[in-house]
């Protein structure tokens, strides 16, 4: 299943409270993207809490789109990609 990179920009900030309302936001969007085939991997945020720069599985970027639109979750750009893990080069495994 391709990963990507999905941009999204919170103009006043994302707020999920650490409190069941906020686990119950997050479970609404797994639900709502699963309805796409899609998977919430993880996400990074910046410290304004204004970016987030989440990783995705899904069989494409218009699932991505349509889960978001189920979610109503921004969309700034979505770029497939692959993992790049330098260990793998430091232990010896290639050669």
């Amino acid at each position: 299943m391709p990963r990507y990179l999905v941009q999204r920009t919170f103009p006043g900030g994302l707020a999920i409270p650490t409190n069941p309302s906020g686990a119950q936001a997050c479970l609404g969007v797994v639900d709502g993207n699963a309805q796409h085939g899609v998977t919430w991997v993880h996400s990074y945020v910046t410290d304004d809490r204004q970016k987030t720069f989440c990783i995705y599985d899904g069989p494409s970027p218009e699932s991505i789109r349509e889960a978001a639109g189920v979610t109503g979750l921004p969309i700034d750009s979505i770029t497939e990609v692959r993992v790049l893990d330098p260990y793998f080069y430091v232990t010896g495994a290639v050669g």
